[in-house]
């Protein structure tokens, strides 16, 4: 079985082809030198360095577990913060380099609902929620909800990038072609 990432899901729920580009034909992406992602990684260890003992009495937190590597059969991550709270479900805590800007994108989500996942079967508690700080918002602090078909849909997107990996299969690109405008493949996709 394939061992996968949040990035893994984030990439092929933006476009399926990511995962045959990427992880079949080996082809790298080169993220690692945008500014932003290597800011966001300083800004992040800093965070949980500094936040090591604070607990959040304000949303229920017991307890907490910082920079969690946390695998299952087809899934692996290290989460910022693992949150034990007064109801006694679990919640991953993320921090997010980034200006909350009145929505919370989707990629953000879906990388919670992995988390939750990893949390459920690490912890053997039920988690239905999660929370991301956004350090360039004065570190705002918000819940996101995460429901059992959220969970079933990322089940679902393992098992299909699986079977493109292990079937090496190309699959059909993204339905928005807006997305194809800045994508690091455009230039050796076939649309």
């Amino acid at each position: 079985m394939i061992s996968l990432t949040p990035s893994h899901i984030i990439e092929y729920l933006f476009c399926p082809r990511f995962t045959y580009f990427e992880y079949v034909l080996g082809i790298p992406q080169y993220e690692e030198k945008h500014f932003k992602v290597i800011k966001g990684r300083k800004v992040h260890d800093l965070k949980l360095e500094r936040n090591k003992e604070y607990l959040r009495k304000k949303i229920g937190v017991k307890e907490k577990w910082v920079d969690q590597y946390l695998t299952n059969e087809s899934l692996r991550g290290k989460i910022d913060e693992v949150l034990l709270l007064d109801d006694n479900t679990m919640a991953p805590l993320d921090y997010k380099f980034a200006e909350y800007k009145d929505r919370i994108f989707e990629t953000y989500k879906q990388q919670l609902i992995c988390y939750a996942l990893l949390i459920e079967k690490n912890f053997g508690r039920e988690v239905n929620r999660g929370y991301l700080v956004y350090v360039r918002s004065k570190n705002k602090l918000l819940e996101v909800q995460i429901s059992d078909s959220d969970k079933q849909m990322i089940k679902e997107t393992i098992e299909k990038i699986s079977w493109i990996m292990e079937q090496n299969h190309y699959p059909k690109a993204t339905k928005y072609k807006r997305r194809c405008l800045n994508c690091t493949y455009r230039n050796i996709c076939t649309q």
